[in-house]
């Protein structure tokens, strides 16, 4: 199972599971397709747009978690 971590890039994330753009998008980082953020870490695009990194990693670990149980 892949887990994220906040010093991945957004890239490297959507890369290797597309639907996490949906969680991103939800959370306030609606810059997903933009070119800059696929070289942007995750803490990085948090810190700009004000969202709580750690939080998120939680959110999209615990996400991926329940898909591989499925």
């Amino acid at each position: 199972m892949m887990e994220v971590t906040k010093d991945m890039l957004i890239g490297e994330i959507l890369t290797k599971d597309q639907t996490i753009a949906a969680i991103l998008m939800a959370s306030g980082m609606h810059c997903v397709g933009c070119p800059a953020s696929q070289g942007e870490s995750l803490e990085e695009a948090a810190m700009v747009h004000g969202i709580d990194c750690d939080e998120l990693v939680s959110k999209i670990n615990e996400y991926l978690a329940n898909k591989a149980s499925v």
